[in-house]
């Protein structure tokens, strides 16, 4: 593949892929943050990353659809009313490094910056739909939603491809974009401008950048992407070779679990330390309490949360902490508004995706 065309990336992300370039702050730089800036937002890429002239570009939706149709840029935005949607973006791979160090997995070595939390516009996916009508014999219960992106190369398939249920895209709070703006300003190339599907709620996945089509299907998006990665396998499927057996046995991810992250530890004082990090609930609503321990869970104390805004966005917290930990290792636990806790050990799989075990931070 050629990358040389590549625009200029961010210079704040640490590198852990070249080519595909692939890209993460640190946490600590995260946690200062509730809306986090674009240079800050991580660069996930299975192929070159690509400029593309706003005027010229197109969308199409077609499938099983009563009238498809295909729009630029401009007559996407004059068709129907934006809409303004703060988000996590989260990657899957997100800390994949603390469960290789359990035992190796298969994928870049994220840490614990692929996560972004940003306010993003664009024209509600459910308006779409029902400007072009779903065909009248067809079942909505089980159709999907196939994004895909022709724009680029794409290292495991032809193409990159994802898809969602069309029952998830069709409900009113499920604020599913056709995104042109993160943050108040035109989509970059690193963030899939000029046209990015975001859907809150679902890993980045998903969230398919320079899209180009969509379609209405019987079935899940074929892609590789949707089929035969981004799906946790049981832990006995530990190799390449096993896993291929399994791949269609097992569903597509949708939501990452409820997660906590410490971002930060600072000494206060000899006898006191300050704590922040991020926590996130995934599907299960929204983040009500974090808490941090300096004993190995012997003993909590509760994190103040100082951020978080609607059902889709993290939750920023910090926490002073008298005592300072004999070890030097701190833990946090997420609960969610269920009483779901944060589980002491992840889930080990070979994609290792998912990942979230307490929290942990040194100083």
């Amino acid at each position: 593949m050629d990358y040389s065309k590549e625009p200029p990336h961010s210079a704040l992300l640490n590198i852990q892929a070249q080519e595909p370039f692939n890209a993460e702050p640190t946490a600590a730089a995260l946690v200062e943050f509730p809306i986090t800036p674009e240079d800050l937002v991580y660069c996930r890429n299975h192929g070159p990353v690509r400029e593309f002239e706003e005027e010229t570009y197109k969308l199409s939706l077609g499938g099983l659809v009563k009238s498809e149709t295909t729009w630029t840029c401009a007559e996407l935005k004059a068709s129907f009313p934006s809409k303004e949607v703060i988000a996590l973006l989260q990657c899957a791979g997100i800390r994949r490094n603390e469960m290789g160090a359990v035992k190796k997995v298969n994928g870049v070595p994220w840490s614990d910056g692929v996560i972004a939390n940003c306010t993003w516009r664009g024209v509600p996916l459910r308006d779409m739909l029902l400007s072009v009508g779903i065909k009248a014999d067809s079942d909505q219960t089980n159709l999907h939603v196939c994004f895909s992106s022709h724009a680029t190369l794409c290292e495991d398939d032809s193409y990159y491809g994802a898809s969602i249920p069309l029952e998830h895209a069709l409900k009113e709070d499920s604020d599913v974009l056709i995104a042109f703006e993160m943050n108040g300003e035109p989509l970059t190339p690193d963030h899939g401008g000029p046209l990015r599907v975001v859907v809150p709620g679902y890993l980045g996945a998903r969230w398919v950048k320079w899209v180009d089509s969509i379609v209405i299907a019987d079935r899940e998006s074929p892609n590789y992407y949707q089929q035969r990665d981004y799906k946790i396998l049981p832990p006995e499927v530990d190799t390449k070779d096993k896993a291929k057996e399994m791949w269609s046995k097992y569903p597509s991810m949708t939501a990452l679990p409820l997660n906590s992250v410490v971002g930060s530890v600072s000494l206060l004082t000899s006898s006191s330390i300050l704590v922040k990090g991020y926590s996130v609930a995934g599907a299960t609503g929204n983040v009500a309490a974090v808490e941090v321990t300096i004993d190995q869970g012997q003993t909590w104390q509760p994190a103040k949360i100082t951020y978080q805004s609607g059902r889709w966005s993290w939750a920023i917290w910090e926490a002073e902490i008298n005592g300072v930990p004999e070890t030097g290792v701190v833990h946090s636990c997420a609960v969610d508004t269920t009483g779901n806790r944060q589980p002491r050990e992840g889930l080990w799989n070979l994609r290792g995706v998912a990942y979230n075990a307490w929290g942990v931070g040194r100083w």
